[in-house]
């Protein structure tokens, strides 16, 4: 039977189990378009195309399944590469998949031509480049294996027109299986006979150390691989710090739990890594931010290094036990060599370990304050009486959710780039993996707004909560309209400064208060622009009890819009300048 390249996209993509995808139709991707209106897929119509692919990274983050988002050729693909760019950066696997002129106009300078597969290879884990109808058959089902093969990534499919438009004679589907290879498969996987040999002999590093520390990244944040660090903790009792990625692998309020590490990490955090005589990183990749001078990183400590990306390993520190894997497949071999050999339990070793985690600890209560970085009297802004202490307010949300009816579990949250995000990430009571999600290596401002909408189209039955700072919601407020057609349970909190709040702060601290492109001229009222998309708002300031309304599971008007004043003065602590080791830090 003849289908349409068009057809055959659809076809496959209901196969592969895709219920929702977003994006903006153009003249390049109207065959498929056409065919989409036809099928059982929901398409989210978003304003500009960098949202569709923040929308598809929502739905992917807090699934663990690959998402879909689509744009047309030229600037609608050319808008989509931010947010491919960005869920590379932190391991998303998404499905781009844009169309392009016909194969007779390319090279020829066409209208709404551009070389989206030259300008996205090197920012996505895989592209493609389809030129027949008969290579979708294989194309789609590859790009969903790829995305989610090994270290997960976004996968561009650039599609012409004409092939959209073509028939192909199809006799048979391809099986839809499933989206992963086996884990083994995965290039440069340490072998199995290897992982048991390496895991002995880490266990006798584990057995030796005196200050060890559980190094958690993005490659724990599942719930398997958190179950899995949770069950390895309670067997051997240690300190765990996280990267930004991380943050959720264990309970934030767990008492092993020291905090983010890096630039804004927690004191007891980066004075845990830089004492520490042995670190286990665990889907981490020693990224810059977590870093700082790569020299004064824990350089006391011995490296056990696990991560999928056999790329990751010994780039930035060299490893003295490595293995290539996911997390969830060597912390229980780890757990189960402990458990079995009865070690660590009565010896000198284990007691200097347990005085070490307990510094740690008292070290965390001590220096943990709700009023790092908040401004003395006589260094507040006058134009900002009243405003509100950012830290008291966002860890006390979920005390206010629950008096509105909503659980400790029926929260997610994303978030914006720039002090929010970094305040959110040290206050914020996150207590499960893939429930806080943010923008960390690239660091792209404008992606909250569509990330939660992402997220509370795949987890209708939850409420989404969106951090934003008055520059970051400008980047992509139009969504605000996609939010308000969707009407989707989505709480935004803009917390209002009137600068570019991270650059403002730098500036203040590194270039003597030169106030360069970081104080915004003219604000405009947040609150009106809510209204004007159809979206209740309230002024936090003003209304003490707008919790009840932004919370209330029962209204059927769902989303809402938060306004709060912060002080310019207030700042993000710690803060490690440049050159210094993470210990050195501004408190």
């Amino acid at each position: 039977m003849k289908y349409t390249g068009a057809q055959i996209i659809t076809k496959l993509l209901e196969d592969e189990g895709i219920k929702i995808v977003a994006g903006i139709p153009g003249g390049s991707i109207l065959p498929l378009y056409d065919e989409l209106n036809k099928s059982s897929i929901h398409h989210v119509l978003v304003r500009q195309e960098q949202a569709a692919g923040f929308i598809a990274q929502g739905m992917a983050r807090t699934t663990g399944l690959p998402a879909v988002c689509m744009a047309t050729s030229g600037p609608g693909a050319m808008n989509l590469l931010t947010s491919i760019a960005d869920a590379r950066s932190d391991s998303i696997p998404i499905i781009a998949i844009t169309g392009q002129v016909n194969t007779s106009l390319i090279g020829t300078d066409a209208f709404q031509e551009a070389d989206t597969f030259g300008l996205s290879f090197p920012i996505t884990k895989h592209s493609m480049s389809v030129k027949t109808p008969e290579e979708l058959l294989t194309a789609i089902p590859e790009a969903f294996k790829i995305a989610m093969d090994g270290r997960q990534g976004p996968v561009l499919i650039d599609i012409p027109r004409n092939v959209q438009l073509a028939e192909a004679e199809i006799e048979s589907w391809p099986s839809i299986t499933s989206y992963t290879r086996c884990e083994y498969d995965v290039r440069f996987h340490t072998p199995k006979n290897e992982l048991k040999k390496n895991a002995i002999e880490a266990v006798e590093f584990l057995e030796q150390a005196k200050k060890p520390v559980l190094y958690l990244g993005g490659g724990c944040n599942s719930p398997n691989a958190s179950n899995a660090v949770k069950e390895f903790i309670n067997v051997y009792k240690i300190p765990c710090v996280s990267s930004l990625m991380g943050i959720g692998c264990i309970p934030s309020d767990s008492p092993l739990y020291a905090g983010m590490v890096g630039m804004h990490g927690s004191y007891a955090a980066n004075y845990a890594m830089h004492k520490s005589d042995l670190v286990i990183a665990c889907g981490a990749r020693f990224d810059d931010r977590a870093t700082g001078v790569v020299s004064k990183f824990c350089p006391e400590a011995k490296i056990i290094h696990i991560d999928i990306d056999a790329a990751e390993i010994n780039k930035i520190l060299n490893a003295r036990i490595s293995f290539v894997a996911k997390a969830e497949t060597v912390i229980p071999m780890l757990t189960d060599l402990i458990r079995d050999k009865k070690l660590f339990l009565n010896d000198k070793k284990s007691i200097a370990r347990n005085k070490w985690t307990k510094e740690i600890e008292s070290l965390k209560a001590k220096t943990v304050s709700e009023e790092c970085g908040s401004p003395k009297i006589n260094e507040k802004n006058p134009n900002f009486k009243g405003s509100v202490n950012p830290r008291t307010f966002i860890k006390s949300i979920p005390t206010l959710a629950k008096k509105a009816g909503l659980t400790e579990d029926d929260i997610l949250i994303t978030t914006d780039v720039g002090q929010h995000q970094m305040w959110v990430a040290q206050y914020y009571p996150v207590q499960k993996p893939e429930t806080f999600l943010t923008s960390g290596s690239l660091g792209t401002m404008g992606f909250g707004l569509p990330a939660a909408i992402g997220v509370a189209l795949s987890n209708p039955q939850k409420h989404t909560i969106c951090f934003s700072g008055d520059g970051s919601i400008m980047m992509n407020i139009q969504e605000l309209a996609t939010l308000a057609e969707n009407n989707l349970p989505v709480t935004v909190i803009v917390f209002e400064n009137g600068t570019l709040g991270m650059v403002y702060q730098q500036q203040k601290f590194l270039f003597q208060k030169n106030y360069s492109a970081s104080v915004f001229g003219q604000s405009p009222d947040l609150l009106k622009i809510a209204e004007g998309f159809g979206i209740e708002c309230a002024d936090a300031d003003s209304d003490k009890e707008w919790y009840k309304k932004a919370f209330d599971a029962n209204r059927k008007n769902k989303p809402f819009f938060v306004r709060v004043r912060v002080d310019p003065e207030e700042e993000v602590l710690p803060y490690v300048p440049g050159g210094k080791a993470n210990v050195d830090s501004i408190r």
